[in-house]
């Protein structure tokens, strides 16, 4: 069990000074589009937006990397200062080092069950005018294309009274992502690029399902508007690029069934459990 210390906006400060300089250091360019549709940048609490109720925000992003949350937070500091919260499944919140950080950077734990705590607690902090950040797709998309979308953004955002705004990213995922690893190589001056869709207002009551399937479809025009102005020019069979496009990366019905296996295997379904060292003869 990691160390759980308690939010701290000094430890949020530093965790993105930690990734500006990262960001620095590597010359990644992020080219944004859509900016117009952020909410715009209002009073501060030092360094910080002033969070105040009614004006919270559920941030839809797609899923592709490792690094895709990064990539939004720090757009999202540089535009209003904002103390973006996400939704982190309790896999990553066990681990000894991204544990502590995930709780004092003050973000929605997801548990294995019982998930209707993390969804109470988000919904709070939405109307409390907090800005949540949520990955619908539940999981990175190895088809890198947006996979089937869970409700749970949609009716957060309809019983908190707020709207969702759908984040597409493009790029970041050739940083790192499931099963190409960390490169210098490929990360130095990487262009990554996001795409800002208008606000989406959900009203109670309508059809969740209804409404996640045209989260989905903005979420993935995004992804197409990113993808045709990218300014690298993929190689015939590029593993990052989607096969419909003529990459190598597995097809949508491919995914499907990785993903199947996945949950057959019961991947993240629960707690790792701890080795039983032999006793001694």
């Amino acid at each position: 069990m990691p160390w759980r210390p308690r939010s701290n906006d000094r430890f949020y400060r530093l965790i993105v000074r930690t990734g500006q300089f990262l960001l620095w250091a590597l010359r990644l360019q992020i080219l944004p589009t859509g900016l117009e549709h952020l909410p715009p940048r209002g009073p501060l609490n030092g360094p910080f937006r002033q969070v105040s109720p009614s004006s919270g925000v559920v941030f839809a992003i797609t899923h592709f990397g490792y690094v895709d949350f990064a990539v939004v937070e720090l757009l999202l500091w540089r535009h209003t200062r904002a103390q973006l919260r996400f939704l982190v499944h309790q896999g990553a919140a066990d681990h000894w080092l991204a544990g502590p950080a995930i709780s004092a950077s003050g973000h929605v734990v997801v548990g294995y069950a019982g998930r209707a705590d993390a969804y109470d607690a988000a919904v709070a902090k939405l109307r409390a005018g907090e800005y949540l950040a949520v990955f619908p797709e539940a999981g990175v998309s190895r088809s890198f294309t947006v996979r089937e979308c869970r409700t749970g953004a949609v009716r957060m955002a309809a019983e908190a009274g707020v709207p969702v705004i759908p984040v597409s990213v493009w790029g970041a995922h050739r940083i790192m992502t499931r099963g190409h690893g960390f490169s210098l190589r490929r990360s130095w001056r990487a262009p990554v690029r996001v795409h800002v869709g208008e606000p989406l207002v959900v009203p109670p009551g309508q059809d969740a399902e209804a409404d996640t399937e045209l989260l989905r479809s903005i979420l993935q025009a995004g992804v197409n508007r990113c993808i045709a102005d990218y300014p690298l020019q993929p190689e015939a069979g590029a593993w990052w690029m989607p096969a419909h496009l003529g990459g190598s990366a597995p097809t949508d019905a491919e995914r499907q069934l990785l993903d199947a296996e996945d949950a057959a295997a019961g991947r993240r379904r629960g707690p790792r459990q701890p080795k039983l060292l032999p006793r001694p003869k």
